[in-house]
């Protein structure tokens, strides 16, 4: 199946991936790995949403969605990693003084998992980078044992899984010190030069 990937530059259909059911809930929004962490946990429920709506304005966009027709099914955040939380991160390690882009977070809607929708999400924020002059995008995604079996928790598999980003190009940088759901997190790589 192939799904249409764009700029998330439509705050309603960056609500309907990564929004909260309540307006006032405090959710992540996918701010958490965005934002220094006194800012992200200063803003509270509609203002949450209030970022958001301007990073959809702003040049570059905030990440990437994927669109089944016209429906929303999937999103993925990328950005320089310079202005993320990964510029400032003790368990990410910073490889080289390249301007590398980061590829943080997945995530499918209930009801398309399985589809491909992951896939195509990696593949368009490959190509959003790169046409945004980055010259390397990384990924940190959890390494759930070489065969990619042991079962991640739907939740916390945000971050991607391993094998994923291989089927992608993505090679093996580095380890980090960084575990999410009692997995390790591994730093991949794709050159875009």
């Amino acid at each position: 199946m192939e799904f249409d990937v764009r700029p998330a530059e439509v705050f309603e259909d960056v609500r309907t991936l990564i929004g909260p059911r309540s307006p006032t809930a405090s959710v992540c929004w996918c701010l958490s790995h965005r934002l220094p962490a006194k800012v992200e946990k200063q803003l509270r429920g509609p203002e949450r949403g209030a970022y958001v709506a301007e990073l959809c304005r702003a040049d570059p966009a905030p990440g990437v969605l994927a669109y089944d027709g016209h429906e929303p099914v999937g999103w993925a955040a990328v950005a320089p990693r310079a202005d993320t939380a990964y510029a400032r991160s003790r368990t990410i390690p910073h490889l080289d003084d390249l301007p590398v882009w980061s590829l943080w977070c997945l995530r499918v809607r209930p009801g398309h998992r399985g589809r491909g929708v992951t896939h195509a999400l990696i593949s368009g924020a490959v190509a959003f980078a790169r046409k945004r002059g980055a010259p390397v995008l990384e990924a940190y995604p959890l390494d759930n044992g070489d065969d990619g079996g042991a079962r991640v928790d739907v939740t916390m598999a945000y971050a991607g899984l391993r094998r994923n980003f291989e089927r992608a190009g993505f090679v093996y940088a580095a380890d980090t010190t960084s575990v999410l759901a009692g997995h390790p997190r591994v730093l991949m790589r794709l050159d875009l030069r």
